[in-house]
């Protein structure tokens, strides 16, 4: 029986000739990843484990991006703990303010992340890096502390669901618009535990940027990873970026699928799930008339430069609506640079638009675009739970960086090829 992509990575990293769905193993670890809010609680498990040094002070990466810049007493102290631990640590991938990004945008962008690797994180979108044809996964504090120490963790080994991308996706027809048609498809449960991958002709139309996305949401179809097919796109990505040398898994014609999906791109339209399930989806044409309070463009699903482009383009030699605030959150810093090089920055700017330092922020209900009981928001986020970006009688709206800058100008949420 053949091996899929994410079997055969994990196979090699737990010394194995091959490995099947079910099967519990210990595997070595290139990257493990904590942030601000799930760093200290690994840290504290780390002392209570006796463990005073890390497994390699190279391959622990920590990013204070959640609440930050500080957003009051609590969050300083949470990051507090994590500064002093990566100085005592020594640690070589410790982000300070000023050059933190969003960890899922920061750590591609670095070249911390690689084809064929196994990263561990205390953050549910760490899936994000199978866009780069790596099995990244999170994971609960205690088990990231483990890693921390031994740089080995154990697996259950998933089953996997096959999406074969065909076709060209059409006017605004994004990595966020197929990612969420395919959680609207399948349900946030419809991959539980599975590894979902991605391949097919369709690839050559995604960039990174859109893979990065749908990666980015694999977690909300319950998948335990996303992952791309490695090509030329990837390649080119990963060259001269790349701290260590890609290795290239790809899946066996044999592999076994639970089930396998056939998508072609070209029959997509831009898609808005409405609260307060991703699932909930509906096209552009179905929405109907919904005023809006805010939009927020940006964070770890749609805070890289591609997004910040698509937003420009539509919001250039426009005005935000009066009734609404618009919020934009560049992923890391070297994007930020690129929107004020570009002339994004001021484009975002002269509309009415707030342009934000990287920051997790406003995504989680932290800070930076926080909604009252009432508002509404067309979010380029990932979750749209109750209460998710603040009041539990607010309402958020997943959308791309099309639909949520193309919402901002008319005020409901609006179709970017109708402005």
């Amino acid at each position: 029986m053949g091996m899929t992509m994410t079997q055969k990575i994990l196979a090699a990293h737990a010394g194995l000739d091959s490995v099947k769905a079910g099967q519990f193993i210990e595997a070595r670890l290139d990257g493990v990843l904590a942030n601000d809010i799930t760093g200290p609680v690994a840290i504290k498990n780390l002392a209570e484990m006796g463990a005073d040094k890390v497994f390699d002070k190279d391959r622990v990466f920590l990013i204070p991006d959640h609440f930050t810049p500080n957003k009051d007493i609590k969050a300083a102290e949470q990051c507090k703990v994590v500064r002093e631990f990566a100085r005592a640590q020594e640690l070589s991938n410790y982000f300070e303010v000023g050059k933190v990004g969003i960890e899922h945008a920061l750590l591609p962008e670095q070249g911390l992340v690689t084809a064929g690797d196994v990263i561990i994180g205390a953050d549910s979108h760490t899936c994000t890096y199978g866009a780069l044809g790596a099995f990244s996964t999170g994971m609960g504090s205690t088990d990231i502390a483990a890693g921390m120490a031994r740089g080995i963790s154990w697996f259950k080994v998933p089953s996997a669901l096959k999406f074969s991308l065909t076709g060209k996706p059409n006017g605004y027809v994004s990595g966020k618009d197929i990612i969420l048609h395919i959680i609207g498809m399948i349900g946030v449960e419809g991959a539980r535990y599975k590894s979902m991958e991605f391949t097919g002709d369709g690839l050559k139309y995604l960039n990174m940027d859109a893979r990065l996305t749908m990666a980015n949401m694999a977690i909300e179809a319950g998948g335990k990873n996303g992952i791309f097919e490695v090509d030329e796109i990837t390649l080119e990505y990963l060259k001269g970026r790349a701290k260590r040398e890609p290795k290239i898994f790809a899946a066996d014609e044999d592999a076994e699928y639970d089930e396998v999906y056939n998508i072609n791109l070209a029959e997509l339209k831009p898609t808005v799930s409405f609260p307060h399930l991703p699932e909930n989806t509906r096209t552009i044409d179905e929405v109907g008339d919904i005023k809006i309070d805010q939009v927020v463009i940006g964070s770890c699903t749609n805070g890289n430069i591609s997004d910040m482009g698509v937003a420009a383009e539509i919001l250039k030699g426009r005005q935000v609506s009066r009734d609404v605030r618009c919020i934009i959150i560049p992923g890391t810093q070297n994007i930020y640079k690129e929107c004020i090089k570009r002339g994004w920055a001021e484009i975002f700017i002269d509309a009415g638009a707030v342009f934000s330092m990287p920051t997790c922020g406003p995504c989680l209900g932290g800070h930076m675009g926080i909604l009252a009981a009432g508002e509404r928001a067309v979010s380029t986020t990932n979750r749209n739970f109750v209460g998710r970006m603040g009041h539990v009688e607010s309402e958020v709206y997943l959308a791309s960086p099309a639909v949520a800058a193309a919402s901002a100008v008319a005020g409901k949420i609006a179709d970017p090829q109708a402005l």
